[in-house]
């Protein structure tokens, strides 16, 4: 890395603008200054969007903001601005849905956008490299060419960023105006949807590359839990056993990488964040709670070992890994044969078990990466005998090379995904211990922060995605518990985030003068306007509360055009809206009633259940609308459960 005098990222908290502060470009953060410069010196703005274990994004950096030529080019005629996106999901979203209009394909990181002097759009694109490639041309010709193209044809730019506002504009007001009602099959035409995108062969959703999709799943495991429809729970249980056994899964350490590159699942991108394990454990747990099979069980645990070991600090979770380790992908993870087969041997296998082992790992002479290195992956179940000593010596190989960076901001949104899913692994005292933790590091004198790094105050308040993770947290926390302080708490930050966020009949992602409209699209991981609306359909029920229930609902309904016509865009939405066709439940009792039957109670299947402490004796179901059992056994209203779900 070029080290010169820091630039303005030098001010900032950001390990993502920290790895750029000392670049030769004249970067300033996301803020007034920046856009003030731009309009006081009639500079077109570049403004660079990524994450610090974005491998892209570090290819950019290096063969473009550490090039003075490239970096020379942005100081004379631009105002450079830097986002990490995972300080400002909003501003990303933003910009991101620009790209997509723009190029009518889904965008990524780095996210390269160039604006007139006024911050309005005209020109996006992804990465870029610095010399033309492959029929691309390079970052220093496009910057020296829209630079000219401005001097010279200004009203031709300003007219073109004058379209892309209006159409942006047009976008944002057609997110909200689709009542109607839910299609009554709309849990079938999402299966149908699903099925027409499902890899028959490798499993998953796709060709490469290839994302887990764990909200799919999830929303499939539902349905199928309340219709066995067995097409919805085959697709998923051998797709989460093809990735559990492919090399998106860290066969040696687990931990899910991020996605596949091959529709195989046998190359990953091998950054790890913590968000994909959260959610993916959160399926695996689903389906083995379904199956009762160890491969999910065991998946589960090698996963939480995994985060533990390298995220976990003082009961809250780092963000995420790099896939670089010493500025090359993958480095840490890979193995070559030689290096593998002579270490088992020093381990004192003989060589026809070292083979075994090697195969069994698909650890090839010629790998399956560059340089004949290989991702472990497995085909086949003949585990050998010794498979956590073999692990043990394939981790002292990677222990001789540098883990790859980790980016150690604790995000609040991302840790109460991870905690919720902890919940749902029966992993619940270090769940409950995460969760005081984060709310005594990030909610401050009645404020939610978005993040922080340790031994650091918190200056970024919180976004919609950090109120709607956290507030299903806390009403895991109070089932788990029956402590009522974590489902007041939730009821509290639900009224907060309906004050904060929810703007016009709209949903925003942040409270504060940038304007980005949040929708029930499944991006990286799950919709927070879904979750915020199925938060409030639960603690509806849990507080007796009609009108938030129809709040929420209304909420829902304003998108159902949306989601009838192309229900798999929208999984998580669409658990929520078949939670309003067979609606969520709460089983009342005093406290312990409930503690001492949790084991019936957890194995009722119907997956939109709730439980709740009530001074009474005996057992209630109620719905929304009714009460419609009441018993001194917990048996006799459990059965009535069943009733009323699977034989309406």
């Amino acid at each position: 890395m070029i080290k010169t005098q820091a630039n303005e990222l030098i001010h900032e908290d950001s390990p993502y603008l920290q790895q750029h502060a000392h670049n030769p470009v004249d970067w300033y953060p996301w803020g007034d200054k920046a856009f003030q410069k731009a309009k006081k010196d009639n500079k077109l703005i570049f403004l660079s969007i990524g994450y610090s274990t974005c491998h892209w994004c570090h290819v950019m950096e290096r063969e473009s903001f550490e090039n003075r030529d490239i970096a020379d080019i942005l100081n004379r005629y631009y105002i450079s601005i830097k986002v990490d996106r995972e300080e400002y999901p909003n501003i990303d979203k933003h910009y991101q849905e620009i790209y997509r209009m723009m190029n009518n394909r889904s965008g990524g990181w780095p996210l390269t956008v160039i604006m007139t002097p006024n911050a309005e759009v005209f020109f996006t694109a992804t990465y870029i490299p610095a010399k033309e490639r492959y029929g691309y041309k390079g970052l220093g010709q496009v910057l020296n060419e829209i630079h000219n193209l401005y001097i010279n044809q200004k009203d031709k730019v300003l007219k073109s960023a004058n379209s892309i506002k209006n159409a942006t504009q047009k976008l944002l007001n057609s997110k909200h105006n689709s009542y109607d009602k839910l299609d009554k099959d709309i849990a079938k035409e999402f299966i149908y949807e699903v099925k027409q995108s499902y890899d028959s062969r490798y499993k998953g959703l796709g060709k490469q590359p290839k994302f887990p999709h764990a909200t799919t799943w999830d929303t499939l495991l539902d349905i199928y839990r309340i219709n066995q429809n067995k097409k919805a729970k085959d697709m998923v249980i051998q797709s989460l056993k093809a990735m559990t056994k492919g090399g998106i899964n860290d066969q040696i350490e687990g931990g899910f990488y991020r996605y596949s590159t091959d529709e195989a699942w046998i190359i990953p991108h091998f950054e790890k964040m913590l968000y994909t394990n959260a959610e993916l454990i959160e399926s695996y747990a689903n389906a083995y709670k379904i199956t009762g099979e160890n491969i999910f069980l065991d998946t589960i645990e090698q996963t939480i070992e995994n985060i533990n070991s390298r995220f976990k600090v003082d009961n809250l979770y780092y963000s995420a890994s790099d896939a670089d380790s010493d500025g090359v992908e993958g480095r840490y993870f890979l193995f070559t044969y030689d290096e593998s087969y002579k270490a088992l041997l020093d381990a004192g296998f003989d060589k026809s078990e070292a083979k075994k082992t090697l195969k069994y790992f698909n650890i090839t002479e010629f790998g399956n990466f560059e340089e004949e290195q290989t991702n472990p992956y497995i085909t086949k179940d003949n585990k050998p005998k010794e498979l956590n000593k073999i692990k043990e010596i394939l981790k002292s190989i990677r222990a001789k090379r540098n883990y790859p960076f980790i980016d150690k901001k604790i995000q609040t949104s991302w840790n109460s995904l991870y905690i919720h899913a902890l919940f749902k692994a029966n992993h619940s005292i270090d769940a409950l211990k995460s969760l005081d933790t984060l709310l005594s590091k990030l909610y401050i004198k009645g404020e939610l922060y978005h993040q922080m790094l340790l031994g650091k105050s918190p200056k970024v308040k919180a976004y919609l995605e950090d109120y709607a993770f956290l507030i299903d947290t806390l009403i895991d926390a109070y089932e788990v518990s029956l402590d009522k302080k974590y489902l007041n708490l939730a009821n509290n930050l639900t009224q907060k985030a309906i004050n904060k966020f929810y703007k016009n009949s709209k949903w925003m992602m942040s409270d504060d003068n940038f304007v980005s409209v949040a929708d029930l699209y499944d991006a990286s991981y799950r919709s927070a306007m879904a979750v915020m609306i199925q938060n409030m359909l639960k603690l509806s029920l849990l507080g007796d509360d009609f009108d938030i229930y129809q709040l929420a609902k209304n909420m829902l309904l304003s998108q159902a055009k949306r989601l009838n016509q192309t229900p798999s865009s929208y999984p998580y939405a669409i658990k929520v809206a078949i939670s309003i066709q067979h609606p969520w439940i709460v089983l009342k009792s005093n406290k312990s009633n409930l503690e001492k039957n949790r084991d019936l109670i957890s194995k009722i299947e119907y997956p939109y259940l709730l439980i709740k402490d009530e001074n009474q004796s005996e057992y209630s179901a109620c719905t929304m609308e009714k009460c419609f059992a009441t018993h001194k056994d917990i048996q006799s209203v459990i059965n009535d459960i069943k009733k009323e779900v699977f034989f309406r």
